[in-house]
């Protein structure tokens, strides 16, 4: 059985993690890893996806982020992540609605800086519906 370490996940807002785990699974940028107890020290930056967590008391998390890194080290592992959502906050049904309408917006943007905007937002969301369709 995997000893815990120690975990954290910062968002902008606020820590939304800080506890002792088994195991968490990030999505980083050149593929997901696995990290447990005394994990060689590893620097990453992370895709969007979801990261997994299995709590020491057997309990496991699943939480989409988009950006931002991973640092593992002595101490344990800390997830700086541009934004956080738990999987029970994500309707796939809502995803694809929003996605629809995001394309809308891109079609419609007439302003270089809206279609941008717009063309962004819908990146964000396929990656979300992308997501959800891997786990």
């Amino acid at each position: 059985m995997a000893e815990p370490f120690q975990f954290e996940l910062v968002s902008p807002e606020r820590l939304l993690i800080s506890e002792a785990v088994n195991e968490v699974v990030v999505p980083g940028t050149e593929g997901d890893f696995g990290v447990l107890k005394d994990h060689a020290p590893f620097m990453s930056t992370i895709r969007p996806g979801f990261i997994i967590v299995k709590h020491a008391d057997g309990n496991v998390s699943k939480l989409y982020v988009v950006g931002g890194f991973a640092d593992v080290n002595a101490k344990g592992l800390t997830v700086l992540a541009e934004a956080v959502t738990p999987i029970s906050d994500i309707n796939a049904e809502d995803v694809a609605s929003k996605i629809r309408d995001a394309e809308e917006d891109y079609a419609d943007a007439k302003d270089p800086e809206k279609r941008q905007a717009a063309a962004d937002r819908l990146t964000d969301l396929k990656n979300l519906q992308d997501a959800l369709a891997a786990l």
